[in-house]
């Protein structure tokens, strides 16, 4: 099962990611159902399927529907999704379209239950707030936080991207912490201080880099603060 599985994600991936250009994207966005690499992108998966599983006969069948099932999810993803959702949203969805085709492809192979008590325990629940707290609820607890500063960011740079980047630090910090790899902490920080406050230092704005500074540090003591907390609950909760 192990192996089919990963023969199928292997070749999902090389026909989206590989095969498949950033003209030919376009070409499909522009004409639609009248584009000719909408039905060219299944075929080159089809094939591929084909070679992974070496012409077995007994695959044939299953895998012409697993690539009509794909050309079927391009559509709505390209036609109908993209009218709701665009950019990576859509990108996730349509992934996770293809996730569900390639379950139930392996599972007509292989007959298998999904133990769920496997994926909805305790250790889940712990993980699912841990990360809640570092990206949501931080963001909000840090915005209310430096709102008592009273100062107003200088505009300029990427929307969002302070929230985003104090994220995206609190997660890295997260899995070292979890990996035991307290290094990586000072050198995240590191690297921020040489790309942040190097530019802050040229500006000589002394607000705008205690304000920015001040932010990070509640940011890594919060990350550090909920990893630890997380790793102690795990061993009271296994």
């Amino acid at each position: 099962m192990a192996e089919l599985t990963l023969k199928v994600v292997l070749c999902h991936l090389l026909s989206d990611f590989v095969f498949q250009s950033k003209s030919m994207l376009h070409d499909i966005a522009k004409y639609k159902l009248k584009s000719k690499y909408l039905y060219f992108h299944p075929i080159v998966h089809f094939l591929l399927l084909l070679i992974f599983t070496s012409f077995e006969s007994i695959y044939f069948i299953p895998v012409l529907l697993l690539s009509a099932s794909h050309l079927l999810i391009n559509i709505f993803s390209e036609m109908v999704l993209v009218k709701k959702i665009d950019g990576l949203l859509n990108l996730i969805t349509d992934q996770l379209l293809h996730v569900v085709a390639i379950f139930f492809f392996v599972k007509y192979f292989y007959q298998f239950d999904v133990n769920w008590k496997v994926v909805f325990n305790a250790e889940t629940y712990l993980l699912l707030i841990a990360l809640l707290l570092l990206t949501v609820t931080a963001s909000h607890l840090i915005k209310r936080m430096m709102s008592f500063f009273n100062y107003v960011i200088p505009g300029g740079g990427l929307q969002y991207a302070g929230k985003i980047i104090g994220i995206l630090e609190r997660l890295f910090i997260f899995l070292f912490i979890v990996m035991s790899f307290w290094e990586g902490i000072g050198f995240l920080l590191a690297a921020k201080s040489i790309f942040r406050f190097g530019d802050l230092k040229e500006g000589k704005d002394v607000k705008l880099t205690e304000y920015i500074l001040i932010g990070t540090l509640v940011s890594f003591g919060l990350a550090i603060s909920i990893a630890v907390m997380y790793l102690k609950i795990s061993v009271i909760i296994a």
